[in-house]
């Protein structure tokens, strides 16, 4: 997991960046960037898909207590609506990268090369389980993002917000069929299942 970090190590700061959410039919797509201490002894980094939700806030803590640096960017839905998911989610790791202090020398990212960034870049397919930086990068804003959509269950319960994360599920898909579109989710992804 640390083949990258060690090749690019005399570059200097090395960041991992990854988003999570961009398949969701609600909420905000979200990125997260990370630069880890270059001996950084975290254990278990890895895709944010492949470890349990208790797993993930706990190593949640861990990076934001022993990162040299965290970025969150967001993109509302309304934004993914308006130049979108794809623009969207540049424009959210774009803030993310923006937000780290120090600024990164090298950025590390999951499969895609973020347009309108002067920082070099080096595309890694299925980085976030290739790479420590990205993995931690990907658990962030996993985490990040399904806080959030717990939160926003509390005031739009009908949708079951906190067990789909706004993925199309079907109690989530009947819900919106019932109720229509909530302020949280993406006209553009909707459309097939409700009548405007």
């Amino acid at each position: 997991m640390k083949i990258y970090e060690h090749k690019y190590e005399d570059l200097g700061w090395i960041c991992g960046i990854d988003e999570v959410g961009r398949g969701p039919l609600a909420g905000p797509v979200v990125a997260g960037a990370v630069i880890l201490p270059r001996d950084s002894k975290i254990l278990y980094l890895n895709d944010s898909k492949q470890l349990t939700a208790k797993k993930r806030d706990e190593l949640y803590d861990v990076i934001m207590r022993e990162a040299v640096a965290v970025g969150i960017g967001y993109a509302s839905p309304a934004r993914i609506d308006e130049i979108n998911i794809l623009q969207a989610t540049y424009e959210a790791m774009r803030e993310a990268i923006s937000k780290l202090e120090p600024a990164p020398d090298i950025l590390l990212n999951d499969a895609v090369t973020i347009p309108e960034v002067t920082i070099p870049q080096v595309p890694i397919i299925k980085g976030d389980a290739k790479s420590i930086s990205i993995g931690a990068a990907s658990i962030i804003a996993k985490v990040t993002r399904d806080r959030l959509m717990v939160e926003y269950d509390q005031i739009l319960p009908e949708y079951g917000f906190a067990s789909n994360k706004g993925y199309g599920s079907a109690e989530h898909i009947a819900a919106l069929k019932k109720y229509g579109p909530s302020p949280i989710h993406r006209r553009s992804f909707i459309h097939n299942f409700i009548e405007e």
